[in-house]
């Protein structure tokens, strides 16, 4: 027949049976970055909306640069403070930018290398949630972190933390304090050593003192650390600006409380898990002065070490926390509470946020199990009760 139409199409270079097929989850992952896919649903019931799992991961990002780039400045500040140097705002952010910059490449080099090669060797699209990890890592280890280490840590999270189970969405433990933990406990003098917190160029030294943070006097009570060292003072708004030493984003609460407002007003995070979190951390904090245990005001506790970042950007990831509504409720409480009952008890481990979240990530499923059984147990009693 006359201009009948040839229906068999060619397929792409990069298309699934092209000459160069095999890449295709590759150039998948970079065409949709910033682009809603052409692909829509065919039969069923479903629910369209351009902002898909990408999209999601992006907001996160988006929520999480005012903590990056003020972690940057207060790199340098605390650098200028440790030596006695006096910069201007442009100088001292530019230093802390180009010590924290490393992090980031090797943060997202290394993740995104496993995480192409796993969609490559499964034939799958790639995994979105990656985006929002390697954009966490950098921002909750010390900026003196050896390059080698962060790298060998990130690859243990990303293969035995996520890939193994799946991937994104199959995971029960949060990638980023995987890699973490993984530093932590195999590499404990350079997560808590007090160098670990101020950068220092080739043939700079500070004393111990220095470098200190105030997280880490907590056992010896609130006067040792509003004391300060000389460099810095760490009372209440001091810690809650954030212009002390610490983890890359997690010093200023202003910064956190920034990102919180983007999540809660997009709808990507919880504010159930944040605010049961907090309410969890000032109960146990309350109890601890009220028993004399410390000294430390409950509310003090908020704007200590990584509870803050932890609360708004680590309890809240949807994969790895409570999915039912009431469930969130008592993971944030528990998450909060437990992070204050390690600071208190634990005078080894200061921190408490990243074994508390860790924990409650294990738990997260019991809790859902019990909150949908007493559901149903409820309405099974009303049905029969009618």
């Amino acid at each position: 027949m006359a201009n009948e139409e040839n229906t068999n199409k060619t397929p792409g270079t990069f298309e699934k049976g092209g000459s160069l097929g095999f890449l295709h989850s590759t150039i998948d992952a970079f065409d949709t970055f910033l682009r809603v896919p052409a692909t829509v649903t065919s039969k069923g019931s479903h629910v369209r909306d351009c902002v898909d799992i990408k999209r999601v991961m992006i907001i996160v990002v988006l929520a999480l640069v005012p903590a990056a780039l003020f972690g940057m400045w207060n790199v340098g500040y605390q650098h200028c403070l440790a030596l006695g140097l006096s910069w201007g705002f442009w100088k001292t952010f530019w230093f802390g930018f180009l010590q924290v910059l490393p992090l980031y490449i090797v943060s997202y080099a290394v993740g995104l290398i496993i995480e192409f090669a796993g969609a490559q060797i499964k034939g799958e699209e790639v995994n979105e949630g990656y985006l929002v990890t390697g954009m966490l890592i950098p921002l909750i280890v010390p900026v003196e972190t050896p390059l080698w280490m962060l790298a060998l840590a990130v690859a243990f999270a990303v293969i035995f933390g996520k890939e193994v189970f799946g991937g994104t969405g199959m995971n029960f433990l949060n990638p980023a304090l995987l890699t973490r933990a993984f530093l932590f406990f195999s590499y404990p003098s350079v997560m808590s050593g007090s160098s670990s917190w101020i950068a220092l160029r080739k043939g700079e030294t500070i004393d111990a003192i220095t470098g200190s943070t105030p997280l880490s006097y907590a056992s010896d009570g609130l006067s040792a650390i509003t004391a300060g060292n000389g460099h810095w003072v760490g009372d209440f708004w001091n810690c809650f600006a954030g212009t002390i030493p610490g983890s890359v984003g997690e010093t200023s609460v202003i910064a956190i409380l920034i990102g919180a407002v983007i999540l809660i007003w997009t709808g990507v995070a919880s504010w159930k898990v944040m605010v049961s979190s907090v309410a969890g951390a000032l109960f146990v904090g309350w109890i601890g002065t009220a028993t004399g245990a410390t000294d430390i005001p409950a509310y003090y506790q908020l704007v200590l070490g990584g509870f803050a970042f932890g609360t708004v950007f680590m309890a809240t990831d949807p994969v790895t926390s409570a999915q039912t509504e009431c469930g969130k409720w008592i993971y944030g409480f528990l998450v909060g509470a437990m992070c204050i009952l390690v600071r208190l008890f634990n005078p080894g481990y200061p921190e408490g946020m990243m074994l508390s979240i860790l924990l409650m990530n294990c738990f997260a499923p019991l809790i859902d199990w019990c909150v949908t059984a007493r559901a149903t147990k409820k309405h099974a009693q009303k049905a029969l009760n009618a």
